[in-house]
């Protein structure tokens, strides 16, 4: 008997160690693009990009091949399939984000090598810490969806949120990258505090900090009269600090200022990585507390009902009011933070199926219009006014295809992909009796409609102006060749939505039976 225990313990780690190949694959392939970046040789450095895409690829491959859900339920994390779907779609996303980042990361510097106006300096070179943070921030949302505990939980949100503070600072070196920085870290950094103290509730109503033991706890609660008033302000702590992942209310002021301050391909990364994150934050812990099976405390459903509602409409009331192109899509992102709350207020499995394919397909018409709007730039920074837009369709009309198609897809306009994930939302929340944020969506959909049709207007329709200064093309295919590799596969997936949403219900159906 006393040999049981060691052998079991070995056999747990055995099973964790299994289902973190393509998270330590990432971290090997940071180390190394950190290396390549600082190399003398230009062709290496040039090698940092793809090698990078390369290993995003080979970890959502490995993804597939390792760590099945009975390795997963054996080693306790409580959606032991969830993990099947997320890598793999993330490590699909992640590649197309990186994609866009083609020649943006040290493109003064190499420029001024390649004419041999500058020798190489490694000091100032900064594409391959570059990489590797984007790599690092990759592999901890892999680490969320196998995370057991509250502590492996919140060591890999960290590592996602850290390495984008630093992206956002090293971005750009005026003064308000610096101050987007500054501020993204400073909030982050308050979210955090607010859910370490929902953790330290949680622990105090369970005490544990185990999510089937909290499980457990809660059931046990709910069954003699209601969970603890302790741990449903431990719920409500933790979902509150996690908003700031997802851009929601009350946590969503930054994003205006720091997508702002952000470069482009940064803020592309901030819009997509961090709310996935935040999402299987929220799925974790409140899936604690019956999420699946329609029995979360009635404060708990309340306050994601009201961050729902807030959030799309404050979002879409915020973009109608830019001129800036990346505040109007900070605005947006903070709309479709609402959009996919209500499959959480709706708190069913068909729901939280919903949820997953939306963020799929969010990411997929992410990709395809941060990739168009990265084919212009303007010396010193981004093209970032409407204006900016005006004679796209002449001097690159695939990326003004592509942005099109992603308008139209994040509006929710059939057959695009956008509009599968809308409708799946709106069907599981009214089947749940969530009417009213049926309604809500809907018209803020409509709402959408008005900011996201400059984003096809302008150029299509637009000329440009004689007097404004010239937008010049980023000598990088890369983010083009994404946008249109994604902006046709919202045209296409759609035709296999049918076989997606059956692997993405997949995910889903263990932890139901496992609870």
């Amino acid at each position: 008997m006393t040999m049981l225990a060691p052998i079991t313990l070995a056999s747990s780690m055995a099973d964790r160690v299994g289902l973190l190949w393509p998270e330590l694959l990432l971290l090997i392939a940071a180390m190394v693009v950190a290396l390549m970046g600082l190399s003398k040789d230009r062709t290496i450095r040039g090698a940092v990009g793809p090698v990078s895409i390369l290993a995003v690829l080979a970890s959502g491959v490995l993804a597939l091949v390792t760590g099945g859900a009975e390795a997963a339920a054996a080693a306790g994390v409580p959606f032991p399939a969830l993990a099947q779907w997320l890598k793999p779609m993330v490590a699909l996303i992640a590649a197309g984000l990186m994609a866009v980042q083609g020649g943006f990361v040290d493109q003064a510097l190499e420029a001024a090598i390649g004419r041999n106006a500058a020798a190489f300096n490694p000091l100032r070179a900064i594409r391959g810490e570059f990489h590797a943070f984007a790599l690092f921030s990759i592999a901890g949302v892999m680490l969320l969806t196998t995370a057991t505990d509250l502590i492996w939980l919140f060591l890999a949100l960290e590592l996602v949120s850290l390495p984008t503070y630093v992206m956002v600072a090293i971005g750009r070196s005026d003064r308000p990258g610096l101050e987007a920085a500054v501020k993204y870290f400073f909030l982050g950094a308050m979210a955090t505090a607010v859910m370490l103290m929902g953790f330290a509730l949680l622990y105090g109503a369970t005490g544990s900090l185990q999510f089937d033991l909290i499980r457990n706890a809660f059931g046990a609660q709910a069954a003699s009269g209601g969970i603890a008033l302790l741990g449903v302000g431990g719920l409500m702590l933790t979902a509150i600090g996690l908003f700031f992942k997802i851009t929601a209310v009350p946590m969503h002021f930054y994003a205006p200022d720091v997508y702002e301050g952000a470069p482009l391909p940064v803020t592309a990364v901030l819009s997509f990585i961090p709310k996935v994150a935040g999402f299987v934050g929220l799925i974790l812990v409140l899936g604690t507390a019956g999420l699946t099976s329609g029995e979360l405390p009635k404060p708990i459903i309340a306050l994601l009902w009201m961050a729902a509602i807030l959030t799309m409409s404050l979002g879409n009331m915020g973009a109608l009011l830019q001129h800036s192109m990346k505040r109007t899509m900070a605005y947006s992102s903070i709309a479709h933070s609402g959009y996919m709350l209500v499959a959480l207020a709706a708190g069913t499995t068909d729901a939280l199926d919903a949820l997953l394919f939306y963020l799929f397909a969010y990411g997929v018409t992410t990709v395809a219009t941060f990739g168009g709007l990265a084919v212009i730039q303007r010396a010193g920074g981004d093209a970032d006014r409407f204006e900016d837009l005006a004679g796209l369709r002449r001097t690159n009309p695939w990326a003004t295809s592509m942005i099109v198609l992603g308008a139209l897809s994040f509006t929710g306009i059939p057959p695009l992909l956008g509009f599968f994930g809308k409708f799946w939302i709106l069907t599981s929340a009214f089947e749940a009796g969530q009417v009213a944020l049926c309604i809500f969506l809907v018209v803020n959909s409509l709402v959408s409609a008005r900011y996201y049709l400059r984003f096809m207007a302008t150029p299509v329709i637009a000329e440009p102006d004689s007097n404004a200064t010239p937008t010049e093309r980023n000598p990088s295919r890369a983010p083009v060749l994404a946008s249109v590799v994604f902006g046709l596969a919202l045209l296409i997936l759609p035709c296999f939505t049918g076989s997606i949403f059956g692997w993405v219900q997949q995910a889903t159906d263990a932890p139901a039976k496992a609870q």
